[in-house]
């Protein structure tokens, strides 16, 4: 039988939830970014404390620096199922995006194909459309219209032996669906291209299990994850060997420089650590450690068991309300707690103006999910009223959320 999370146990290791100044604040904009655990506020103070000197050198606070940096890759490598030498650290998933399009830009050839979908994120596709202007035949892979999401027959219809990338997205920021990305990258293989997924808003429903599902490039965010505002990037080792480096000349061979050419804050590497002895912490609390499961399934379908539960009154409420229209399925299955609406009585800038009154916030506008708009008739410049929350949330905050909304709308 599946544990239930220690929600107290849980709470108890989020500093946010004892800050007198967020006192009553209820925090539903999750997918912009999560409060982060204590582990990780206590390793970042650490080292800017102790150890903030260039890092790798023989001296002891130099040498402990590199020590902290190199166990938070390989630590981070264990949870995701991959190696160490895969795992590439940033500033921002947009910024690794925008190193892989120049590799790219380099390695591609006029005439070859590339898919994008219009349900990502714009760091998913703006990027590699710029591949355009060097003769890279960019398709798109449609949304459904009336559901907002993607089929895999609509990605069938523009997958061809040209096609030498599919940039899509494990569960979209606004739609919410966790999309079945290892049956969609077995599919895109089996064309003879690559898969390159954006994780951003699925990660922090518990990491991914990217040795499992096959991605070739795998993209996420670490302040999404309860973690610093670092972008990491997952790449097969095949790959980053194939492609050219984006680094300096002579770290042309190593293989976790070759796509850094501008390294983030040693920090914030260093503070990943922390991450990892929470999600290590809170699989010791609710798991036997003789378990043979994997660590990073346990941790999502506890997780995102405890999710459902809060996730079902909303949209069960949602649902009933006639001048609300949900964007993705009124289901929790399949479905992560980003839920993004719009309203026939009133805009998403004023709903979340009236819930930020009660000590609410929630997200509004198209969060960078301008195509998608589009894609679905909603004006990108309004956009939707965007609630987007964790394990951590509890189901008094649940509670206090529609009594607002029911208020408002």
């Amino acid at each position: 039988m599946s544990p239930s999370l220690d929600l107290n146990f849980v709470r108890d290791q989020f500093p946010a939830f004892s800050e007198p100044s967020l006192n009553d604040f209820a925090h539903f904009e999750n997918a912009g970014g999560s409060f982060p655990c204590k582990q990780c506020v206590d390793a970042l103070t650490k080292f800017y404390r102790t150890t903030k000197v260039q890092p790798y050198y023989g001296f002891a606070p130099s040498s402990e620096a590199g020590d902290l940096m190199s166990s938070a890759r390989v630590r981070l490598s264990e949870w995701l199922n991959v190696t160490p030498d895969e795992v590439h650290f940033s500033t921002s998933t947009s910024q690794n995006s925008y190193v892989i399009y120049n590799a790219f830009r380099e390695y591609l050839s006029s005439g070859d194909e590339i898919v994008v979908t219009n349900q990502d994120h714009e760091a998913n596709i703006g990027v590699w459309t710029r591949l355009e202007t060097g003769g890279i035949i960019v398709k798109t892979w449609e949304v459904n219209k009336d559901t907002a999401e993607l089929e895999i027959e609509n990605l069938d219809a523009v997958l061809t032996d040209k096609t030498k990338f599919v940039a899509f997205t494990h569960c979209s920021n606004i739609v919410g669906s966790i999309n079945p990305v290892k049956e969609w990258i077995k599919r895109i293989h089996s064309a003879g291209a690559l898969a390159i997924v954006d994780g951003v808003s699925y990660a922090g429903h518990g990491f991914p299990n990217i040795g499992d599902i096959d991605a070739d490039i795998y993209f996420f965010s670490m302040y999404k994850v309860y973690g610093p505002h670092l972008g990491i990037m997952y790449m097969k080792q095949a790959l980053n060997e194939e492609l050219p480096s984006q680094g300096h000349f002579f770290n042309a061979k190593v293989p976790t420089s070759r796509f850094t050419p501008s390294g983030p804050d040693h920090a914030q590497i260093a503070a990943i650590n922390g991450v990892i002895d929470y999600f290590d912490l809170v699989h010791a609390h609710h798991f036997a450690q003789f378990s043979k499961t994997v660590k990073t399934n346990d941790i999502s379908k506890l997780f995102q068991d405890a999710e459902k539960i809060n996730l079902e009154p909303l949209l069960d409420f949602l649902s009933q309300s006639t001048s609300i229209k949900i964007i993705g399925k009124n289901k929790t299955s399949m479905r992560a707690p980003t839920v993004s609406f719009i309203s026939s009585k009133i805009t998403p800038h004023h709903i979340s103006k009236e819930l930020a009154k009660k000590k609410i916030g929630i997200a509004n506008g198209n969060c960078y999910a301008y195509r998608l708009m589009k894609a679905i008739g909603i004006e990108p410049d309004s956009g939707v009223a965007r609630i987007s929350f964790v394990h951590y949330t509890s189901s008094d905050e649940i509670e206090k959320l529609i009594i607002a909304l029911d208020k408002i709308i």
